[in-house]
């Protein structure tokens, strides 16, 4: 579960939802579903994840190639799919974690940061 921290109100809605669907029908099921087990278990190590860190910068040959391919070797449409994936996977898990936009060294992230949360 994903909540605001301007609001505290849980997210219900995924953005971008047509360029999400758009994307993953050009995913296999078998890759989708390999996706999402990896990004777990990426989160089940930590309390505090930026989306975009989460990857790496080199996709091939990792379990996140596929997106590449899915968005036509975009690699822009790519790291948009990438954070939406990211973003519904909080989403639909049965922890707590908000989300937001923070700096480092003074610097704008690209990413969603996503925190762990008790409430």
């Amino acid at each position: 579960m994903i909540i605001s921290i301007d609001t505290g109100e849980i997210k219900h809605k995924l953005p971008y939802n047509n360029d999400f669907n758009k994307w993953k029908k050009r995913l296999s099921d078998v890759d989708y579903y390999k996706i999402i087990d990896e990004l777990n278990k990426k989160i089940d190590g930590n309390e505090i994840h930026t989306s975009g860190w989460m990857p790496g910068s080199n996709w091939m040959g990792t379990v996140f190639e596929p997106i590449y391919h899915a968005c036509n070797k975009n690699e822009r449409q790519a790291a948009l799919f990438f954070g939406l994936i990211v973003y519904k996977v909080f989403m639909d898990r049965d922890d707590t974690w908000a989300c937001g936009r923070f700096k480092l060294d003074g610097k704008d992230l690209k990413s969603l940061t996503y925190f762990k949360v008790n409430i």
